[in-house]
């Protein structure tokens, strides 16, 4: 399964909770997770989506990190059983 088609889901599931899967970019910030996940009750979480098997690459890594030890939520998908 390709990671648009994962991604696809993801943002569908999210939508039937109520929530938004919103497209997350950052211009001259580089390796920031794909998608900004909003749920009711104020649960925000990002979510870094990646084909089945695949890895973050380093500097994926070093972000998702970095926003654990601002104490966000970094989820990183390879199948949508994990959505």
């Amino acid at each position: 399964m390709r990671e648009k088609i994962i991604e696809q889901k993801l943002v569908r599931a999210i939508k039937r909770a109520g929530g938004l899967a919103v497209k997350f970019t950052s211009p001259g910030f580089v390796g920031m997770p794909d998608r900004l996940v909003i749920l009711p009750n104020g649960y925000v979480a990002f979510v870094e989506v990646k084909a089945p098997g695949l890895k973050p690459r380093p500097l994926q890594v070093k972000r998702h990190e970095m926003l654990r030890r601002l104490g966000c939520k970094v989820f990183v998908l390879d199948d949508e059983g994990q959505i």
